[in-house]
């Protein structure tokens, strides 16, 4: 079978994407704090219409750094829900400024939020063997516990279906199909 990018890549924002950030471990908190909150505003949405807002919400919330995003008041709430370049959706805007709350207890526990996250796979990326798109899953045990966690840590817009999305994002599983050449850069990157 010749080698063939995932099926989902289709536009020039998703092929970039797809080909340099989706499955690639991260382990900087910073990152992992952008990409639960784009996973959280992708919620309902494609995530093509997230990519295309990234940038802005970057400009947005701070660049994502939580401790500017948990500082926010409700007159920037406001201001944010009117800006046509993110989801105008309040209780996404306003999780976003929960999360970032929850975030630095977190961090003020005395752990990372890389630590954190990546306890739930063994620190280690799960390499899945999918042949087709349909055999991915929207969600599993793993993603159904880390998002018990963190609600239970106070986060929201954290349902199984996102953190199981973030969890394929940040590298923690492996979700490229087998016929696409990124699937072995991947795997490979577990191995160094």
């Amino acid at each position: 079978m010749p080698a063939t990018r995932c099926p989902w890549a289709t536009r020039e924002l998703d092929v970039v994407y797809h080909d340099v950030e989706w499955g690639v471990p991260v382990h900087d908190d910073r990152v992992l704090f952008e990409f639960i909150t784009l996973e959280g505003a992708q919620a309902g949405l494609s995530w093509s219409t997230i990519l295309a807002k990234r940038e802005h919400y970057r400009r947005c919330f701070a660049d994502f750094d939580a401790e500017r995003v948990a500082r926010f008041t409700k007159k920037k709430v406001e201001r944010l829900l009117t800006d046509p370049g993110i989801v105008r959706h309040r209780l996404k805007v306003e999780s976003t400024v929960s999360n970032a709350k929850a975030f630095l207890t977190l961090l003020e526990s005395g752990e990372s939020f890389d630590g954190y996250l990546w306890q739930f796979v063994d620190g280690a990326p799960i390499t899945n063997r999918w042949r087709r798109l349909e055999q991915i899953p929207t969600s599993t045990p793993i993603s159904d516990a880390l998002s018990k966690d963190l609600k239970r840590r106070g986060f929201r817009f954290v349902g199984s279906t996102i953190c199981y999305a973030f969890m394929q994002a940040v590298g923690m599983v492996n979700d490229h199909l087998v016929s696409c050449p990124r699937h072995a850069e991947i795997a490979a990157l577990r191995s160094s």
